[in-house]
């Protein structure tokens, strides 16, 4: 049995320096896809050979921030001293935990001939007692990102987060989480089957799709139901389409996001405003590392 859809929605501007920037989640049907709290799409974009989209030094507490990189690199700094800078099919995660300085910049990729951008930011809800705990940070390389085949020449499957059949991501799951990017050649299908109460999205970046017999357009984001069945995602266009699909089992702790912080209360998210303003999460040492 397909699953229905209930609801699809156009994300909204939130252009940093020279990128530009769809906001796809929250919107105004939904607060979180399983413990999935923000999405940004970093549209692509032809860039200056030389750019200055960083986001300048932030905190965040209580989530984990994954930077998915189709098209670019990704420098990374943190007040826990790590540094790192991946390339087009890399991943930054960092679990902010009880609170962390970051900086972050999307450059062109200085490994290949193409000046464009293209990527995605998602937040991660953490259990509360998992917002207690220490920063962490992982640099996820395009090889070791895990990839599979599909049958019959379909394209492939990339999971960034979770598991599917044989593929395990390196991202720790704090709970049932899956993060998927499908490529899907002209004419082909894949179909992705979901259990009972598992929310789960689809995002279409930059062209139409087939979900479950209907067609959505380029940008859309696209929720499920919450009844077990089946998402089929069809290519009746000329050319290769791509779609993220996430999700995970219902956050069943309150969610209370204000700025950079997602914690359980409002006393939880003043105390992070205090430990920040106290010079708690440190400060980042931008002396680059190799």
């Amino acid at each position: 049995m397909k699953k229905g859809t209930s609801f699809s929605t156009q994300g909204q501007r939130a252009d940093i320096g020279d990128l530009t920037i769809h906001r796809i989640l929250p919107n105004r049907y939904a607060d979180a896809v399983g413990p999935f709290v923000f999405l940004d799409h970093i549209v692509p974009k032809l860039q200056p050979a030389v750019m200055d989209s960083g986001t300048g030094a932030h905190p965040h507490r209580g989530i984990a921030t994954l930077s998915y990189i189709i098209d670019g690199e990704d420098e990374h700094f943190d007040s826990a001293g790590n540094y790192a800078k991946v390339h087009s099919g890399g991943v930054q995660w960092m679990k902010a935990g009880n609170g962390i300085m970051h900086d972050e910049t999307l450059n062109v990729d200085s490994h290949t001939d193409t000046n464009s951008t293209h990527a995605f930011q998602f937040w991660i809800n953490l259990p509360s007692k998992v917002k207690a705990e220490q920063p962490a940070y992982l640099a996820i390389h395009a090889n070791e990102v895990p990839q599979k085949g599909l049958p019959h020449n379909g394209g492939w499957i990339k999971v960034i987060v979770g598991d599917y059949e044989d593929l395990h991501a390196s991202i720790p799951n704090y709970s049932k989480q899956f993060l998927y990017h499908v490529r899907l050649e002209p004419g082909k299908d894949f179909t992705l089957y979901v259990e009972n109460k598992m929310e789960v999205a689809a995002f279409l970046p930059t062209k139409n799709v087939v979900l479950n017999d209907t067609e959505f357009k380029g940008g859309e984001f696209v929720e499920f139901d919450r009844d077990e069945g089946e998402i089929t995602i069809e290519n009746k266009i000329q050319g290769p389409i791509d779609v993220l699909l996430f999700g995970g089992e219902p956050y069943t702790e309150p969610i209370v996001a204000e700025g950079p912080f997602v914690m359980n209360s409002r006393s939880e998210i003043a105390e992070a405003y205090r430990d920040f303003y106290a010079g708690k999460y440190g400060k980042i040492n931008y002396q680059k590392r190799a």
